[in-house]
């Protein structure tokens, strides 16, 4: 008999994803082809904001191989609002967005119009003959001048500020009342958007007889986005099959409910025939979910010695034209998250989300996370050098000492409940990466000219929540004595084929290549809840081996019967299943299936740090990083191939945010940058500097696997520590660095022109 399977969860195996990948023999929804296909594409608003006179379709409806043309006339007198999945906040009620735009439109990029032809281009031909007539309103470009009310998206709300809310922990004002040192400053995150190698697609079909609709395509939440879908058309959930096919790329912007969600399965059964919408990029850049465009107002409050004693915020969200599902959840982590790792029990946050004329936001790869962190460490770098404190000291000073953990941070998000940071030593991992960039032997480099560059260091320790809610999985043994696992999770790209396997192969003592992964589908498992908040392992996985344990006892049972042994006389192994000298395979036991779930309210927290090593040209603004490093403590690494993957990704991903990406929009709301030649991203020789770490120091307490998400850790600290390495570079000519993106524009502002925040002393 074959020994058993060695065990494979915290093994490197290869993605056995990639194979199908690199040979070309993926299948995305572009790839798929249904018999009688149209083609689906969108009329967006040119106009930024204005009221809706009069859209003429005539002359499109005429135009050769055109089979619909829709508009609200089209949907009916009720126009559907696209519901909130996450912060679902009941202020945010009044500025839902509709599926197409009826009397008014408040973004450049709202659909106005679905044209349905034979062939893309035809439907494109067509487009351009309709007629809209929009009366202009001024636009509301930015909160400041939505904080002024002077034009309104929401007339009947009566206001731009969709929602104002404070949250605190402890005492922050007799916190401040007794602190010998305050210190205010003003941060601005700017707007971009993640950019995913594959754009947003659907194939919608639609079976009149079977009163059945088919979409593929749908990704990341697909029973929440069926649940929204049905009672839009009429229909009842089990009347809609959401099948999701491969997917290149999420990042938090993908998969949401968005206006087409709506209107292509509309179209499909609106003509009676299979129709495929594919966005290009400069729909993308305008349509889909932007995010991070957060201001802050902070202050902190320490003793001489650098003890921090209180911590105040201010967080102002521009949240674009509408709020989109999971919108509210960007400035609500911003604010969450601004005290940190560190020991601050004396909290005050004030939240103001502000509707604009823009595309609307969404999360996107570590929301508000990446935000607070750049907000929170550049400020204390700046109060390390008010009181001529050691930075990496500084720190050391404040940050949670492991036996402090766990450590109750209180209710900061009125949608949520009171939590607490759970397992972790947060000054292990900060020592590391200040060992691993060379602190000691590198700080004297801190605003050096060399070779004409500025050199500056900088390191921040981060904390990251992950994993909590439910999943659910289906098991069953096929005829070749292969097991299916079907799983409620969704794969954007992160492995999972790969990680799940790996957790079923290893509880059903099975080969890693018997077992199959199947994902996503409403046809897989009764009820999924999908891919987010790095959720996957944490909860999927554990709803993995939760079913895969089910399936075990399920043969064991069978076995038993078969035998005529009792349950304890069974062993389960290598696809075996013995008795004494009896013995069968997994085949012959072949439609055997078990059900498994994993739930949990409590989130388990990551945690790490970063430390970067740049150069900067004065005279061009260019940032040159010489060495970044990137230190996570994961808890268990299912697979550490794929973790360290997911860290550099997120790092180069990061790293773009800093120095890249920015949606710009003009005075006048319009976004001036819609294609890639001025949206600029990370190429592979930007960024070759950059390392990630891995570490298993403490798993977490709140899932049988003890892992900790891992899909955000090296995002979540990177503007900080490059904000912060760039400021010491630039330090001795007198740059205060308090707004991204770092660009070489910016750069050059700064170098040529600065300013610093407000500082005051007290007498002890």
């Amino acid at each position: 008999m074959n020994m058993p399977a060695a065990p494979l969860i915290g093994q490197p195996v290869d993605r056995a994803e990639d194979r199908r990948f690199l040979t070309g023999a993926g299948t995305f929804v572009d790839d798929l082809k249904r018999e009688g296909m149209l083609h689906a594409v969108v009329l967006r608003s040119s106009v930024a904001h204005g009221r809706i006179k009069g859209i003429d379709t005539s002359a499109a409806r005429a135009r050769k191989g055109v089979r619909a043309v829709i508009t609200a006339a089209e949907i009916g007198e009720t126009i559907p609002l696209i519901p909130l999945r996450l912060a679902n906040l009941p202020e945010f009620a009044p500025y839902l967005q509709p599926v197409i735009a009826k009397d008014k439109v408040r973004y450049v990029g709202e659909p106005l119009a679905v044209v349905v032809a034979e062939t893309q281009a035809l439907a494109e031909d067509a487009l351009e003959a309709i007629d809209v007539d929009i009366s202009p309103l001024p636009a509301v470009p930015d909160r400041h001048v939505a904080a002024s009310g002077k034009s309104l998206l929401f007339e009947t709300s009566g206001s731009n500020r969709a929602v104002r809310y404070s949250v605190s922990s402890g005492d922050a004002d007799a916190a401040f009342a007794k602190a010998e040192y305050t210190r205010r400053e003003s941060f601005r995150c700017h707007r971009l958007t993640a950019v995913p190698l594959e754009t947003r697609g659907l194939i919608a079909e639609w079976d009149a007889a079977k009163a059945k609709l088919v979409i593929f395509g749908a990704s990341k939440v697909l029973f929440f986005n069926r649940r929204v879908l049905a009672p839009m058309l009429g229909l009842a959930e089990h009347a809609i099959d959401m099948i999701e096919v491969d997917v290149g790329g999420g990042f938090g912007v993908r998969g949401e409910f968005y206006p087409e969600d709506f209107l292509i399965p509309f179209a499909a059964r609106h003509v009676g025939r299979p129709v495929k919408w594919i966005e290009d990029r400069r729909e993308h850049l305008m349509a889909t979910n932007h995010s991070r465009e957060v201001d802050c107002d902070l202050e902190i409050a320490c003793t001489r010695d650098g003890t921090i004693l209180g911590l105040r915020g201010h967080i102002y969200g521009d949240m674009g034209a509408y709020i989109r599902t999971n919108g509210g959840v960007v400035p609500a982590k911003a604010g969450q998250f601004l005290p940190g790792p560190y020991r601050i029990r004396d909290v005050a946050i004030t939240v103001e989300a502000l509707m604009t004329s823009k595309t609307p936001v969404g999360t996107l790869r570590a929301p508000g996370r990446f935000e607070a962190n750049f907000f929170r460490e550049r400020l204390l770098d700046i109060v390390a050098g008010d009181l001529g404190l050691d930075p990496m000291e500084f720190r050391r000073r404040n940050l949670i000492r492991e036996a402090e953990l766990p450590f109750a941070t209180g209710k900061l998000v009125p949608y949520e409940g009171e939590t607490d940071f759970d397992t972790g030593d947060y000054h292990a991992t900060f020592e590391r990466v200040l060992h691993e960039i060379g602190w000691a032997e590198k700080k004297s480099l801190q605003g050096r000219l060399i070779d004409g560059r500025y050199h500056g260091l900088a390191a921040v320790p981060f904390v990251e929540s992950s994993g909590s809610g439910k999943e659910n999985v289906r098991v069953i043994v096929e005829d070749d004595g292969c097991v299916t696992v079907y799983v409620g999770s969704s794969v954007l790209g992160q492995g999972l084929e790969t990680t799940l396997a790996q957790v079923a192969a290893d509880t059903l003592k099975l080969p890693f290549e018997r077992v199959r992964i199947l994902h996503g589908s409403t046809t897989c498992v009764r009820e999924g809840f999908g891919t987010f908040a790095s959720r996957s392992m944490v909860v999927g996985g554990s709803a993995v081996m939760d079913g895969c344990s089910n399936l075990v006892a399920a043969i064991s049972t069978a076995a038993t019967k078969r035998f005529g042994l009792p349950n304890e006389e069974i062993t389960i192994a290598d696809g075996i299943v013995s008795a004494g000298a009896k013995h069968a395979s997994f085949a012959e036991f072949a439609g055997l299936e078990a059900e498994g779930t994993f739930a949990t309210t409590i989130r388990t927290y990551s945690y790490g740090a970063h430390a970067c090593h740049v150069a900067v040209d004065p005279r061009t603004g260019h940032v040159d990083i010489l060495d970044y490093v990137a230190i996570e403590d994961v808890g268990r690494a299912i697979n550490p191939h794929i973790v360290h993957g997911q860290a550099i990704g997120a790092l180069v991903q990061g790293l773009g945010g800093v120095f890249l990406d920015q949606i710009i929009y003009d005075d006048d709301a319009q976004i001036l940058n819609t294609s890639l030649a001025d949206y600029l991203l990370p190429i592979a020789c930007d960024f070759p500097n950059v390392r990630a770490i891995t570490m298993e120091l403490r798993r977490s307490k709140t899932n049988p696997l003890g892992a900790k998400g891992a899909g955000e850790g090296g995002m979540v600290a990177v503007a900080a520590t490059a904000a912060n390495a760039v400021a010491a570079a630039l330090a001795p000519l007198g740059v205060t660095l308090c707004e991204l993106p770092l660009s070489p524009s910016h750069m050059w502002k700064l170098v040529n022109g600065c300013g610093g925040g407000q500082m005051n002393y007290r007498k002890g």
